[in-house]
Parts: structure tokens; C-alpha cells; sequence
């Protein structure tokens, strides 16, 4: 889309949020401000119940798009000035103060993560990410589900169905998260060597959750991404015990300079080697 055009519609987007701003996000208890992933889990599900409002605003295509990314944006910057003024902020919606590289605290949020997703009513596969990292690790993540009433979080990390038992779907196929428009080759061929199936859905958080609510097995992905897209994610499936890394195995490191972090694997541990070995023979570019 042109400049011109796409700047018209996120302007349309910001003049239709500042005309509709009746959300009132409630207030916390004091437990839930005092406590990182309870506040984050909050901050996610708020934000949640606001872009399912605007979803009912009667907008579609692109500015439905627009106005769910201001709207979830705007009310996740200003409730975190409100509820952790001191702290560090990295927001995809284009809040990136390069203070947070000096910062021990920093709130990594993607305020909707699949915009395409939540542009389609009814469709479900899209997110509210809200990660902090401090002092070099993240240490907290929140993934909502919106449409499905659901948060993952790291307060209460969930519990993935069979981990840690071999016999768990002992004879079926291993299934892996992928892109419903387009699954990147190297991911056929890794399924093909494992006899895995493919499972298609919507955005990045989506796709890691899946993993957690055993919807999938794996999901690997090398075509793209940026912290915000990763970081709540792989902190709650983290706590879930799962296996997080970056496609050549390494870990994955956040609040960096560059937030551009293009690939990761979120996995149940049994196939994690295989995976890595896959990639490790064949790269990503098959």
C-alpha cells in the first residue's frame, strides 16, 4: 500500500479510537499490582476485552486493523505509566525508548498479535503478548486469547498434557504449528522426515501456545520475527517446561539494540533433537 494511503488509515484508526474511548479497564486489585504476572496477565486480558470491543465497532479489512492495533496499544502504554511508571517499554506499535537499554526493567508487549486473524470475525487465532524482562532474562509473559477466554501466563504456568511421558499420543503423528497461508518449505520437509502433520492457524503466539495447550507439538519458524512477537510466548511456555531456543539451538536473548530475533522453536523436549538435527543437516532454506 502506498505511504500516503497507509498513513490515511492509521490517521482514520486514531480519530476513530479518540471518538470511541468509553473502555473503562477497571482497576486492579492491590495483589495484582504487586505482583509481576498477575499484573501482566491483567494488562493481556484488558487489553483483550478492549480490541474484542472494537471488534464489535463495525469497522473491517484494513482500518479494523488499525483501530485494534491503536486501541490495544494506547491502553497497554497507558495503564503500564500508570501501574509501572519506572519501568522500560518495547511495544511493535512503535514505542521503543532506547532508555530500556540501560533499564533493569523492561515490559516487551505486542499489543495484538495476528492482526489479519482478528480482522476476520470470528476467527480466534490471535493474541495479547505482555513479557518483562529484567536483568538479562525474562522472567515474566502473559499470552491472552481473547475469543477463547483464555491467558497463559507465568503466574500460574499451565500444565502440558503428557510432558515428560514417551507413551503420551504413542502411534500418532507428531503435529506442528504452522502459517495457514504459508507454511515455509523447510517446515514440509522437517514434517516429512519426522511423519509429522501440519496443523494451520493464525499469529506467532497463537501458533507457541498451541504447543502448551497440546494442539501441537512443535512450531518452527525462521521466516521473520521481532521480540515482541516472541517474548511472552516463549517465557510462558518456558514455565510450562517445554523447549525454547532459536533454530541452530542457541538461546534466545531479548531487549537487545536490534529487536529484530528471526526465528524460534517452541517444542515438547522429546523433539527437540530431532528438530535441531534436521535443521543442523539441512538449514532453513529448503
Amino acid at each position: 500500500m502506498p505511504a500516503p494511503l497507509a498513513a490515511h488509515g492509521v490517521r482514520r484508526a486514531q480519530a476513530h479510537y479518540a471518538e470511541r474511548v468509553t473502555f473503562d479497564p477497571g482497576t486492579p486489585s492491590s495483589e495484582v499490582v504487586a505482583d509481576d504476572h498477575q499484573l501482566a496477565a491483567w494488562l493481556a486480558q484488558t487489553a483483550g476485552r478492549r480490541l474484542l470491543e472494537v471488534r464489535e465497532e463495525g469497522l473491517q479489512g484494513k482500518e479494523l486493523k488499525d483501530a485494534g492495533d491503536q486501541a490495544a496499544h494506547r491502553l497497554l502504554m497507558e495503564l503500564l505509566a500508570s501501574y509501572r511508571p519506572d519501568d522500560a517499554v518495547l511495544s511493535e506499535e512503535g514505542k521503543d525508548d532506547k532508555v530500556r537499554l540501560s533499564a533493569s526493567r523492561v515490559w516487551i508487549v505486542d499489543p495484538l498479535d495476528g492482526t489479519r486473524e482478528f480482522s476476520e470475525p470470528p476467527r480466534d487465532d490471535w493474541a495479547v503478548h505482555v513479557a518483562l524482562w529484567q536483568d538479562g532474562q525474562l522472567v515474566v509473559g502473559a499470552v491472552a486469547q481473547p475469543v477463547l477466554g483464555e491467558t497463559f501466563t507465568t503466574g500460574t504456568p499451565p500444565v502440558v498434557a503428557g510432558l515428560g511421558d514417551h507413551e503420551h499420543r504413542k502411534g500418532l503423528k507428531p503435529r506442528i504449528a504452522v502459517s495457514r497461508s504459508r507454511p515455509p518449505a523447510f517446515v514440509s520437509a522437517l514434517a516429512e522426515e519426522l511423519d509429522a502433520e501440519l496443523v494451520p492457524m493464525g499469529s506467532a503466539g497463537v501458533k507457541m501456545m498451541s504447543v502448551v495447550r497440546d494442539v501441537a507439538d512443535a512450531y518452527v519458524h525462521a521466516g521473520g520475527q521481532y521480540e515482541w512477537d516472541s517474548a511472552a510466548p516463549v517465557a510462558v511456555a518456558r514455565a510450562a517446561g517445554l523447549f525454547t531456543s532459536r533454530v541452530d539451538g542457541s538461546e534466545l536473548v531479548y531487549n537487545q539494540d536490534d529487536v529484530y530475533l528471526p526465528d524460534v522453536i517452541v517444542c515438547r523436549p522429546e523433539l527437540s533433537e530431532q528438530i535441531l538435527g534436521f535443521i543442523a543437516r539441512h538449514g532453513t532454506e529448503a
